[in-house]
């Protein structure tokens, strides 16, 4: 069990019979009354954010996820099939348990499955990614001034922002949290 006092960012917990990740959470004292505990949540299987409020001192169970290395191996429509590195059988997850992750994805991408009581939730992405950038508009002399940007397109199909020197054909370094540009990568 873990009370209130405990609570961190990440921390996985159950409530009402479901699985939540706490993604903020702000410990609140009243004039008058109690503290209280307000929490951003978000459900581990579907992928919905909720905010939960309980008074401080409540206590949750705590949820222990497993962590195991994958491969992505390919997708079929909807469905994306990871192989497990150390058993070698074959892992699908479906387009709502990955969410974003889809658009950092690349054949044989090293990865770690994320799963509790055996059941796969999701995937759990490197900080950074390496992808190529299949279509940019040229940039041209004098645009970079203001240090200004334009969109890019990658190989997974993401749209990001990147500076005016990049071109079509390069690799560019992209964070996976919050899908921006890094560096240009050699």
């Amino acid at each position: 069990m873990i009370s209130t006092g405990d609570l961190k960012k990440g921390i996985s917990i159950e409530l009402n019979g479901q699985l939540y990740t706490i993604v903020d959470w702000q410990h609140i004292k009243m004039g008058r009354g109690g503290a209280i505990v307000r929490m951003k949540l978000r459900n581990l299987r579907t992928g919905a954010n909720i905010e939960h409020t309980v008074d401080a001192g409540e206590r949750f169970q705590r949820a222990f996820l497993e962590r195991r290395p994958v491969q992505y191996s390919y997708n079929d429509g909807d469905t994306y099939y990871f192989m497990d590195n150390e058993t070698f059988e074959t892992i699908p997850l479906t387009l709502e348990q990955l969410g974003d992750a889809k658009n950092y994805l690349l054949d044989g991408m090293q990865l770690e499955i994320v799963s509790y009581n055996d059941e796969p939730l999701s995937v759990e992405l490197p900080v950074t990614v390496d992808l190529e950038v299949t279509y940019t508009e040229p940039g041209f002399k004098g645009d970079t001034a203001t240090g200004g940007t334009k969109p890019a397109t990658l190989e997974t199909g993401l749209v990001v922002q990147v500076p005016l020197f990049v071109k079509t054909g390069e690799k560019i370094r992209v964070k996976t949290d919050t899908g921006t540009y890094v560096e240009r990568v050699s």
